[in-house]
């Protein structure tokens, strides 16, 4: 896996201009624990495992632009659709639209299946909040986790290394800053873990179409391939 920070701001600026071609994606699906099914786009090729877990505004398509970035550096990528998003969706029980977590957990243990010998786990919003879930319900099978601007239950039992990104103006409705609740889930968080705040309004995957992305997916990648 690549490592080089040069290389990885090399790669953001190429791939903002298009000049770093398109991975080959394989579409598949696979069964959650509550009998759901989760479609997913496969990308890459290795044994370094990532999932992208969109916001609640997306699908797993609007992962495009940072897909290639992924690959070049390593990653074999499982972008989902959450049930009820695509062809995805949740079991037969009646509460099955609440157990977004088991949509990732479904696609980390289908990539450890597949071949991965780690697998990290990118969250934005409402699927960063769904990812800290899977870890905090299973946290043998994500190694590392990104939050983007995610706000989430229980910080104290999402184990193992965590990267948290927001901008600093990010309101939810109501006018509420995100900061101040993401912070306190921040430090009731175990180590090890990272915060960054960015300059500007973005909230989560939006700050990848700001001046800002550059640097968002710097610090992602950097994060993921650390040592």
């Amino acid at each position: 896996m690549i490592r080089t920070r040069n290389f990885l701001n090399l790669l953001v600026i190429l791939s903002a201009f298009g000049l770093t071609g398109c991975a080959s994606v394989k579409r598949v699906t696979f069964e959650t624990d509550d009998r759901g099914v989760v479609e997913a786009d496969i990308y890459g090729k290795g044994p370094h495992g990532l999932v992208l877990a969109h916001g609640g505004r997306f699908t797993k398509e609007s992962w495009k632009d940072q897909i290639d970035p992924f690959v070049a550096a390593g990653f074999r990528v499982a972008a989902i659709n959450f049930r009820g998003r695509g062809a995805s969706r949740g079991g037969p029980g009646p509460k099955s639209e609440e157990l977004y977590h088991l949509d990732v957990l479904a696609a980390v243990r289908h990539l450890r299946q597949t071949g991965a010998e780690t697998v990290s786990v990118v969250g934005a919003s409402f699927g960063g909040w769904a990812a800290a879930k899977a870890v905090a319900t299973d946290p043998d099978q994500v190694d590392r986790l990104v939050l983007l601007a995610a706000s989430i239950d229980d910080p104290e039992k999402v184990t193992g290394p965590k990267l948290f990104i927001l901008a600093r103006e990010d309101f939810r409705g109501g006018g509420i800053l995100r900061l101040p609740e993401i912070r306190d889930q921040y430090e009731r968080a175990p180590e090890p873990k990272t915060w960054v705040v960015l300059e500007g309004k973005a909230h989560a995957q939006f700050l990848f179409e700001t001046e800002q992305g550059e640097r968002v997916m710097t610090e992602i990648l950097d994060f993921l391939t650390a040592p």
